[in-house]
């Protein structure tokens, strides 16, 4: 056990520990904040040449040199999460940049008390210091704590950091164990989480523009390839996250789930210029919109035809999501990246939805109802005592 004057003399240590790092990254920090202060400084997107007058970070040096720090500061703010934005060709002489208030400050927080309690209290020229005081009761916490737990167990790894550092900042001013989960719900996570480094550089490589190759196991194959794309975006869809990118040995957009990439590399030739340009004609909300399960294999897509036997709501709804048929008012056509999902999917439908062609998919479909009704029937054997 440690006394009094050990532990002081610790916390000695690590203070002066704290103060050596931080004066040996005081000349960055100082650039960092001169820069920031310079950005937001104008409304207006401004050049290198009028920032570097305001940082005197950058003073002294080649014009070369000036830029390359300005760059390289540029891209590590980003990747902070500091929103600089570039306007026109990005690195070229002509490129101007710009830090929106709107964008970096958290807006005015204020409490407005019920009607006719008292009135309301006003937001003073400070904004965030109308709100004081921030209070829990019982239940809120036990609500936070719950939320806490649901977020971590949706199985992002990123959201996850996020959700401990809240909490951890939370237990600062709360009781012990007063953010702690009550345990009284358990979600099922997915069976295949994303590694949190690789989903990080992912997205340090889609800020940069930079190329990324990865040994990526393929979903309908189960075989290991490697791939060379060009990433486009990351989103988040049923549990999981999708890197949409354009596949250059392909020539085509492809999904690729984050969870099934390994021994990943970003290209590092030449950090402060884009690798390529994402289309302008791409959407990474409209091209992740609505996507199902079987849309989202990385394969060429396969047309599928199905037969709509049923009337009941779901059975309509489902129809609404292929193409009409001309010959046959009840045939859809689909298209197809992973025919395994695809069969799961009609078989919910208990023979109301049923699959025409491909032969691949008409196997598979029967494949799976095969193997269900197998299952039945053996859960169902056995003795009377064996099957209670």
């Amino acid at each position: 056990m440690r006394t009094p004057n050990q532990a002081a003399t610790t916390l000695d240590d690590r203070y002066s520990g704290l103060q050596d790092l931080l004066m040996s990254q005081a000349p960055k920090f100082q650039r960092w904040v001169d820069l920031i202060a310079a950005l937001l400084a104008h409304r207006a997107p401004i050049t290198f040449d009028e920032i570097e007058r305001d940082v005197p970070g950058y003073a002294g040096k080649s014009r070369a040199t000036r830029k390359r720090m300005f760059e390289r500061d540029k891209r590590e703010l980003k990747a902070l999460g500091i929103p600089i934005e570039s306007i026109g060709e990005e690195g070229s002489e002509e490129s101007a940049y710009r830090l929106s208030s709107k964008d970096f400050y958290l807006p005015y927080l204020a409490v407005s008390t019920p009607r006719g309690l008292s009135k309301p209290r006003k937001v003073d020229r400070y904004g965030y210091h109308a709100l004081t005081t921030l209070a829990f009761e019982p239940d809120e916490l036990e609500v936070v704590a719950e939320a806490a737990q649901r977020a971590r167990a949706l199985g992002d790894p990123m959201l996850v950091a996020d959700v401990d550092s809240a909490i951890r900042k939370l237990a600062f001013d709360l009781p012990i164990g007063a953010v702690s989960s009550p345990g009284a719900t358990r979600l099922v996570p997915p069976r295949d989480r994303p590694n949190a480094a690789v989903l990080q550089r992912l997205g340090e490589a889609l800020i940069a523009r930079k190329g990324v190759e990865f040994t990526y196991r393929s979903m309908s194959s189960d075989t290991n390839a490697r791939r060379h794309v060009e990433p486009y975006g990351l989103f988040f869809l049923d549990a999981h996250w999708y890197l949409a990118a354009r596949d250059r040995d392909k020539d085509g957009v492809r999904n690729f789930r984050v969870s099934r990439i390994s021994d990943l590399d970003v290209a590092t030739a030449h950090p402060d210029t884009s690798d390529y340009d994402i289309p302008k004609s791409f959407r990474l909300r409209e091209h992740a919109h609505s996507r199902h399960p079987w849309e989202l294999g990385e394969g060429d897509a396969l047309e599928a035809v199905v037969e709509f036997r049923g009337d009941s709501g779901a059975t309509k709804a489902a129809s609404a999501l292929g193409q009409a048929v001309a010959e046959n008012s009840r045939h859809r056509r689909f298209h197809v990246r992973r025919i395994d999902a695809f069969a799961r999917w009609l078989m919910s439908f208990a023979g109301d939805v049923v699959p025409l062609t491909p032969t691949a998919l008409v196997d598979e479909y029967h494949r799976h109802v095969a193997a269900t009704l197998a299952l039945y029937e053996s859960s169902g054997s056995g003795t009377e005592s064996e099957r209670r």
